[in-house]
Formats: structure tokens, C-alpha cells, sequence
């Protein structure tokens, strides 16, 4: 980014470059994902031009499905791999976070087929009242096997 004061870049100028509002800015502040910025001679928050990009991977971090907290745990181990020599690569970085990331993913996405599918059956059945529904033996909508999770059930059944 360029046109930045000599001393940062003010709150508003941020949030606009990185596409997020004030109070976003300071909500990742007091969570800890942005460091405390230098203050001018009149209290204004002042940021270092890294902050758009950090808060750009924040963001999108978040949309690849990562929470809040495992985005300040990449933010860390990226702080802390950068203070290391090259070549060194820890369990706990991105790659082991993703892949497990992409199971979680994986997994929902089996969940939502599996609804779908029962919706679409109950659709196509007519279905108008689960209950009613539900004490027949026409019902398309497994009730009693819906409501657990494939690996939860076999939890439930060891002793």
C-alpha cells in the first residue's frame, strides 16, 4: 500500500484497505490476532502497512472454515517459524492444521448429503407433519438413526 503517514496508517485507512470495519480492527486487537499499534502525538492508533495483510489473512483464513482461535494459533506458529532457521517444519503449522481443516470439511459436507438426501425423500413422499409422518412405516426419514452421527453411534454402543 502506498500513501501511508511516515508513522502508519491510521484505523479507518486499514479497515478500508482490508475490507473490514473499525470495530473489527479492534475486536482482532483485543483477541490478540494484531499486535497494540504505535499511537500518534494526538492518541490515534497508528499501523504498520503488514496489518492490511495480516487482517487479509484473517479473513480468509476464516472462510476456508478456521475459527478465530485456530487463526491466532497460525498467526503464532507463523510468527514463531519466522524467527527460525529455514527448513524447519513443525506438525502444528498450517499443512497439519488444514489437513485436518479439510477432514472437519469432508465430514460436514457427508452430514449435508445425508440431509439433503432425507429432505429430498421427504419432499417427494408428501411428507406434511413429522409427526404424524414419523408413526408411519411409508416415512422416508430414518428418525431413528438421523439423529446420531455415524461415529457417534458406534461410541454409544461399546460398553
Amino acid at each position: 500500500m502506498t500513501g501511508a503517514p511516515a508513522g502508519g496508517l491510521r484505523s479507518g485507512q486499514v479497515a478500508a484497505a482490508a475490507g473490514v470495519n473499525v470495530e473489527t480492527l479492534r475486536y482482532y486487537e483485543r483477541r490478540g490476532l494484531l499486535a497494540a499499534p504505535d499511537r500518534s502525538s494526538g492518541g490515534h492508533r497508528l499501523y504498520p502497512e503488514e496489518t492490511v495483510t495480516v487482517l487479509r489473512v484473517i479473513k480468509a483464513a476464516q472462510r476456508l472454515g478456521f475459527t478465530l482461535h485456530e487463526v491466532a494459533d497460525l498467526l503464532e506458529v507463523g510468527r514463531h517459524r519466522h524467527r527460525r532457521p529455514h527448513g524447519g517444519r513443525g506438525d502444528a503449522g498450517l499443512q497439519a492444521r488444514a489437513q485436518v481443516k479439510l477432514a472437519e470439511v469432508e465430514e460436514r459436507i457427508a452430514d449435508l448429503v445425508t440431509i439433503r438426501d432425507n429432505l429430498r425423500a421427504a419432499v417427494d413422499a408428501g411428507c406434511a407433519d413429522l409427526l404424524e409422518c414419523a408413526s408411519t412405516d411409508c416415512c422416508p426419514i430414518p428418525f431413528a438413526t438421523i439423529t446420531v452421527r455415524q461415529g457417534a453411534a458406534a461410541a454409544q454402543v461399546r460398553p
